[in-house]
């Protein structure tokens, strides 16, 4: 189980450094609305994943876990679907009334997805060669 914390506390600092590096990218090489769209999408996934991790450490506390009567999946699924309600609906206004370009907040929007993906590749590497040795 500490292991796996670590990998999710390693995937959130990595979220926003990812986050931190590709805005200052894209505010020195394109135009400002794809920097906004690449900013806003970093944040809506960035605090996405936040909320989520708090969520679910928060459910499986030992005294939240003992309750009685209480749906643990349910409880983190309503906010799930809250967060993502949220999220659609701010994705919808900052495209419909055109403050960020598309595909700069579809680039902020994969920062989870690459932060997950460099975080495996890192502990497949760890593993595969503390073996090796």
């Amino acid at each position: 189980m500490q292991d796996l914390t670590k990998v999710v506390d390693l995937i959130t600092k990595s979220n926003w450094l990812l986050l931190v590096v590709s805005a200052m990218v894209a505010v020195m090489t394109t135009s400002m609305s794809f920097y906004l769209g690449v900013v806003a999408g970093g944040l809506i996934v960035a605090v996405n994943f936040h909320l989520l991790k708090r969520t679910i450490n928060n459910s499986i506390r030992p005294e939240v876990v003992s309750e009685k009567g209480r749906s643990l999946v349910g409880h983190v699924m309503v906010k799930y679907y809250i967060r993502f309600a949220v999220s659609a609906l701010l994705i919808f206004l900052l495209i419909s009334n055109h403050i960020v370009h598309p595909l700069g907040l579809l680039a902020g929007l994969s920062v989870v997805v690459a932060s997950v993906f460099i975080v495996t590749l890192l502990v497949v590497t760890r593993l595969y060669f503390k073996e090796a040795v």
